[in-house]
Order: C-alpha cells, then sequence, then structure tokens
C-alpha cells in the first residue's frame, strides 16, 4: 500500500499521508513518496498550489520510532537522517499549504512547519515530544519552532514535551486560521485554489520573498525583494494585471 494518496481539484494538488496503522508516521518510504510527489505537482503546469494533509484524526505522530530505533550515530550521521525531508520541501517551488487535523507531534510538527500556510482544525495539537524519547527534534523543530512563536514557547515546548491546541498555536502564529475540524479541508482548498488563479511566477517570486526574510537581515532582504519586484516588471503578466485592472476587467494569466 503506498504511504501517501494523491488526487487533483482544479489547479490545487492534494497530497494525503496514508499510514494510519502507524498514525501516518514519517517512514523513510514515506518521505521518498512524499518528495516525489511534491516535485510532481511542483512540475504540473496545471497545477498553481499544493496541499499537505493526513487523516481526519492524526496529520502525522512523528518519525517512525521502530525504524529510528535500529539507527546507529553513524548511519544517522552517515546518511544525513531526514535531511532529504527538508531538502525536498525546501525545493518546491508552489505554495505548500499544510491542512492539520488532530495531532502534528515531533517530525509531523516538523513538517507541518515546512509548509508555506498552515489551516488547522479546532481539534488539531501540536507537540515537539522528543525529549521524552532521550533526544531533540531532528527536522527543524529546534529552529523553525522559535521563528514561528518565539523563544520562550518554543523552549518550553521542547524542553517539556508538552502540546498546544489549535487555539493557541493560532494565537502564538504558528497557524494561519483555525477552522471547525470538518471544514477545514473543503476551506483550504478554496484558499489553494485562490492563490492557483494567480500568476505562478508572481506567486513563485512572494514565496520566494517571504522565506528569505528569515535568513537575511532586514537590508539585504529589501534589496532581495527590491530586484524580484523589479523582476516582475518583464513578465508577460506584469502587463497583463496593469492593462486589467486599467480596462476594469479580470485578468487572463498566461503565467509567463
Amino acid at each position: 500500500m503506498s504511504s501517501i494518496l494523491t488526487e487533483r481539484s482544479g489547479k490545487v494538488g492534494i497530497i494525503r499521508l496514508n499510514r494510519p496503522k502507524a498514525l501516518n508516521a514519517l517512514s523513510l518510504a514515506l518521505v521518498e513518496e512524499l518528495v516525489e510527489a511534491l516535485r510532481g505537482f511542483d512540475k504540473d503546469s496545471d497545477v498553481g498550489a499544493i496541499i499537505l494533509t493526513g487523516s481526519d484524526t492524526v496529520f502525522c505522530a512523528g518519525a517512525d520510532i521502530k525504524e529510528q530505533k535500529e539507527l546507529s550515530f553513524v548511519q544517522a550521521y552517515s546518511a544525513d537522517y531526514l535531511k532529504n525531508l527538508n531538502d525536498g520541501l525546501s525545493s518546491i517551488h508552489k505554495p505548500v499549504i499544510g491542512v492539520i487535523n488532530g495531532y502534528a507531534l515531533g517530525g509531523g510538527c516538523e513538517l507541518a512547519m515546512m509548509c508555506d500556510i498552515l489551516y488547522a482544525g479546532d481539534k488539531a495539537k501540536f507537540g515537539q515530544p522528543e525529549i521524552k524519547l532521550g533526544t531533540i527534534p531532528g527536522a527543524g523543530g529546534t529552529q523553525r519552532l522559535i521563528r514561528a512563536i518565539g523563544k520562550s514557547k518554543a523552549m518550553h515546548m521542547i524542553l517539556t514535551g508538552e502540546m498546544i491546541d489549535a487555539s493557541e498555536a493560532e494565537v502564538a502564529g504558528l497557524v494561519a486560521k483555525v477552522l471547525p475540524a470538518d471544514q477545514v479541508l473543503g476551506f483550504s482548498i478554496e484558499r489553494a485554489q485562490k492563490i492557483a488563479g494567480f500568476s505562478f511566477p508572481v506567486v513563485a517570486m512572494a514565496k520566494e520573498a517571504v522565506n528569505e526574510a528569515e535568513e537575511l537581515n532586514l537590508q539585504t532582504g529589501l534589496h532581495f525583494e527590491r530586484r524580484l519586484y523589479h523582476a516582475s516588471f518583464a513578465l508577460k503578466d506584469h502587463e497583463e494585471g496593469f492593462g486589467a485592472f486599467l480596462g476594469k476587467r479580470d485578468p487572463q494569466w498566461i503565467n509567463q
């Protein structure tokens, strides 16, 4: 059985984690299939945005403990364990929207934070419980969580292993919106369709500029943003967007 399921809804590619008996734990096979599916949708000229989700009760419970237990230090270090997950997500040009229902723990929370936007059902819970297993987050938890919710709250979650619920995650800035669990996927698909309805290259530029903001100081970031802004002037979609606005009509994007 495949570890993921994929489908299309209009211009939106949808990926579902599909290891129900393992609570969608991140096995090596799942990670490989996930990255391959993401790259497939990223190359698909008919897809403008991607949704990543799990089941109605669990997004992802973390790394596969049975697999991880068999790894020695040398094996994990030599293989750069989990690096391919981070590299796979960070290489995607199109927006990846995480839709979280139920638990997003450990590697699952880290996977969620690799997404560009997070929408959560009202029963969602987020946590980094690795300390209870005698280890620490290894797929970005100590780095992305502090950027998302600040040092004190991130340190609290990582050092105690305690979870936060959806409403607290929204207040802290970890998720963009919280909706009833049975509505969040539909809402997310609608928002993804809206994003996919804009010019693909412009959306990619905007995503890149926002992501670079976490890496660059303000002056360098402003320069980077300005150069991408100037570059958008060369796009046919830029001409179309301004012409449509001045002509009081809907733009017809050609994604060039």
